[in-house]
């Protein structure tokens, strides 16, 4: 098996998110982190109020935002003790949920293109998957600099 890379474009979005440029960088991420197939990861795209819902529900937090991370795998190890793969050997990483209406209005505040703010969002989606975080300041640093070496020499060429 290889990894597989599901992407859901809510019906009203259809059109404005291309598919495989979505899994190219998603792919393009995953490989760059040294993640080796087979793995399992969800991409959606949908509106605004959606995400609001899921931040407000699963975070406590009754705010729109543009990217939420529901990982599957734990951030950190359980007492040091490494995670254990299922017994099928998939890594099931999880699920990001994108607001492209966040990500067109932030785009546009930013000067750029929605295609990077895509990429950017997928990109942070996915290091948020794989343990990056951002509650530390220093954590922080780090999570943006690995981002945007990501941009610059893997997904924007």
């Amino acid at each position: 098996m290889l990894g597989e890379i599901e992407v859901s474009i809510e019906e009203k979005l259809q059109g404005s998110v291309n598919e495989d440029w979505v899994k190219r960088i998603t792919q393009d991420v995953l490989k760059a982190e040294g993640m080796t197939p087979p793995y399992e990861v969800s991409l959606v795209f949908t509106d605004s109020e959606t995400v609001q819902r899921l931040n407000r529900d699963y975070r406590g937090v009754d705010e729109p935002t543009d990217v939420l991370a529901f990982y599957m795998l734990p951030n950190k190890a359980m007492n040091g003790l490494p995670f254990a793969l299922p017994p099928d050997g998939v890594t099931r990483l999880g699920e990001v949920i994108i607001s492209y209406p966040q990500a067109v209005e932030q785009a546009e505040e930013q000067g750029h293109s929605i295609e990077k703010e895509l990429a950017l969002l997928i990109t942070h989606g996915i290091l948020h998957l794989l343990g990056y975080d951002h509650e530390q300041p220093e954590e922080t640093k780090q999570m943006r600099e690995r981002e945007e070496e990501l941009l610059g020499k893997y997904l924007l060429h």
